[in-house]
C-alpha cells in the first residue's frame, strides 16, 4: 500500500503534461502585456483624432516624392 502510493507520488511529481500549455498561456499573457504597453504609449495617435494622420494625403506625398 506504502509502495503505491509512493510511485504514484512520484509518477506526479514527474509528470508534464500541462507544463506546455502553462507556458503558452504565460506567453500569450506577456504578448497582451507589451500590446496593453504600447496602446498607452501611443494612445495620442488612435484617441483624440487631433492627430495629423491622414492616409490619402500620406500615400500621395510619397508618390510625388518617388515621382521626382
Amino acid at each position: 500500500m506504502i509502495k503505491n502510493l509512493k510511485t504514484n507520488i512520484e509518477k506526479l511529481m514527474n509528470d508534464e503534461k500541462g507544463q506546455g500549455a502553462a507556458e503558452y498561456i504565460l506567453l500569450f499573457g506577456g504578448v497582451i502585456v507589451i500590446a496593453i504597453a504600447a496602446l498607452f504609449i501611443y494612445k495620442s495617435y488612435f484617441g483624440n483624432g487631433t492627430s495629423d494622420l491622414n492616409a490619402s494625403k500620406d500615400v500621395n506625398e510619397v508618390r510625388n516624392m518617388v515621382k521626382q
